[in-house]
């Protein structure tokens, strides 16, 4: 598609949305390349799971608050998001779309007057944070914020806070999960201020870790957060949080953080407020290991999960299938307890086949302990049973089988 900008480009239907984006083959030289960091613009054809999910939670928010809503995404690219939103959710009255790439706003526009939004889509080309900053004052603040960077967001999360309204919504994206799943450790403490651990578990920690930094953001300002959402999928982890004022709504928010001690000799694994160094294990008393401080309260709210199933009922998504079966997981696993087993990873210690995880569900609820399976991986069950109870029931199936 030539004429609409200096490079190739393509129109390509999201949701109910015609969007002009980079043609990403034409930039790709070599197998090795990534195409999304090659194009002048950037615009990623794996994230329109994200896109759906922040359509879906938007109109859910929405329904919620019963407002009309105005909207900023300050690192746009192409403006796939920000229109899409503008489009596909009920009572959104204003959208702002940002990026500091001037093709990329020129793409943006291009895309507006597209989709003739130009009456309540406006773009802009600043620096992320100087345009948030413009929108801190009172009566100029958003409804919803999304903050969806190439790698962390953290250097962006104090102006989204400040430019977010009593009541209102934020959701941050976090890429880069080799800091956050504990490959460079350091990394997470200095942009996280939490340690985070390599275990069967830590996608679960890259969200409790991202969200434990954003409730110490939040509470600076003396703002409370409450985690209505979160998934972890493809490349990336992703959180929805609602943000109330107050002193004391920040001091709750407070009390949710703690600590995770993990045994990497019998998987037993334990959530606190408190960080004790040298706790033994009380189950083989080996020396346990701490992640945090970090989120140790609920990672979604049902309810809120439940009306995001609606909406998707009433959606022709692509990705329709797909998404059923995250928000039915993850609501499930809601109310069950902190951190989730691997039983391909318990399996592989004892060198055993891995049985089907239906099957240890299954033996649990036997046992009576409440059990579920979780949308971090297809091996992960999250159950109140202790790593002894897990480790027996796994290794009696396997070697039964």
């Amino acid at each position: 598609m030539k004429g609409l900008c200096e490079f190739p480009t393509e129109i390509i239907t999201e949701g109910s949305t015609e969007i002009v984006v980079p043609k990403l083959r034409a930039f790709v030289a070599k197998p090795s390349d990534y195409a999304p960091s090659k194009a002048p613009v950037f615009y990623n054809p794996v994230m329109e799971l994200n896109r759906d999910l922040a359509v879906l939670s938007l109109q859910a928010f929405q329904r919620l608050v019963k407002r009309d809503l105005r909207v900023c995404e300050p690192l746009a690219g192409c403006g796939i998001r920000g229109i899409r939103i503008a489009r596909e959710v009920n009572n959104v009255k204003e959208v702002v779309i940002n990026d500091i790439n001037e093709d990329a706003m020129r793409l943006a526009k291009i895309n507006v007057e597209r989709n003739r939004l130009a009456n309540y889509v406006f773009v802009e080309s600043k620096d992320a944070n100087i345009l948030l900053s413009v929108f801190g004052a009172p009566r100029k603040r958003f409804d919803y914020v999304d903050i969806d960077p190439f790698g962390s967001p953290m250097p962006y999360v104090d102006s989204a806070l400040r430019a977010t309204r009593r009541n209102g919504l934020i959701a941050l994206t976090a890429t880069d999960l080799a800091p956050l799943c504990g490959v460079h450790p350091k990394a997470c403490v200095r942009k996280y201020g939490g340690k985070p651990l390599r275990t069967e578990y830590s996608h679960e920690l890259a969200i409790r870790l991202l969200a434990g930094a954003l409730t110490r953001s939040a509470a600076k300002y003396d703002l409370g957060t409450r985690m209505l959402f979160s998934h972890s999928s493809e490349h990336y982890v992703r959180l929805y949080s609602s943000i109330d004022y107050g002193a004391k709504k920040a001091d709750a928010s407070l009390k949710e953080l703690g600590y995770i001690h993990h045994c990497f000799t019998c998987f037993h694994r334990e959530a606190s407020n408190y960080m004790t160094h040298e706790k033994p294990c009380p189950e083989c008393g080996s020396k346990m290991s701490v992640a945090g401080p970090l989120w140790i309260g609920k990672i979604l709210d049902e309810d809120f999960v439940t009306s995001m199933e609606r909406e998707c009922r009433s959606r022709a998504l692509r990705q329709n299938r797909r998404i059923r079966r995250l928000l039915s997981l993850a609501k499930e696993e809601g109310s069950a307890a902190i951190t989730y087993y691997g039983i391909d990873r318990i399996c592989d210690r004892f060198g055993l086949p891995v049985p089907p995880p239906k099957e240890v569900i299954a033996e649990l609820k036997k046992l009576g302990y409440p059990v579920s399976p979780t949308h971090f991986g297809s091996h992960g069950i999250k159950t109140a049973a202790s790593a002894k109870v897990v480790k027996e029931t796994i290794v009696t199936l396997a070697r039964n089988r």
